[in-house]
């Protein structure tokens, strides 16, 4: 399953740093804003999440949720949210199984070293359930801005 743009996306369930368990297809009706993050506690990743912390007004005001996936457990997740005073959901992808259906699951090099991992990506989907807008490879810098303002221009 790959992702394309004005198609539904691709549904799944996850449990979230509060114990829940979330399926994305139960968030019809509200614009979905998913983002894929590498690891808890980084920085870029810290930075990202601070972002979406400090707009998280702003994009309820335009019936936007929030939903941050990395490969992290539950535990962490919650450790993470906590420490950053996060009011959104961290879902668990342990096993990347979403991440491999959103195709953001990349090999990647760093300091010489392949390995797999996220591809910082975010995904809008809209009220009717379908992936209208996606950034790959995002920069931290700007974008949770970027995303707000285009669920603002495209309601």
């Amino acid at each position: 399953m790959t992702v394309e743009l004005g198609k539904p996306a691709p549904d799944f369930t996850l449990e979230a740093n509060n114990g829940e368990t979330i399926t994305l297809s139960q968030l019809k009706g509200k614009n979905v804003v998913l983002y894929f993050y590498p690891k808890d506690m980084t920085p870029g990743c810290t930075t990202e999440a601070c972002d979406f912390r400090d707009q998280h007004q702003e994009f309820n005001d335009v019936n936007a949720v929030i939903l941050g996936i990395s490969p992290d457990p539950v535990g962490r997740h919650q450790k993470f949210v906590e420490k950053y005073g996060l009011p959104f959901l961290l879902l668990a992808d342990t096993d990347h199984m979403v991440a491999e259906a959103y195709d953001v699951w990349k090999l990647k090099k760093n300091f010489g070293k392949e390995y797999m991992g996220i591809e910082r990506s975010t995904f809008i989907i809209n009220k009717d359930g379908n992936v209208v807008k996606e950034w790959r490879k995002v920069q931290v810098k700007g974008h949770v801005e970027e995303a707000l303002s285009y669920i603002r221009e495209n309601q």
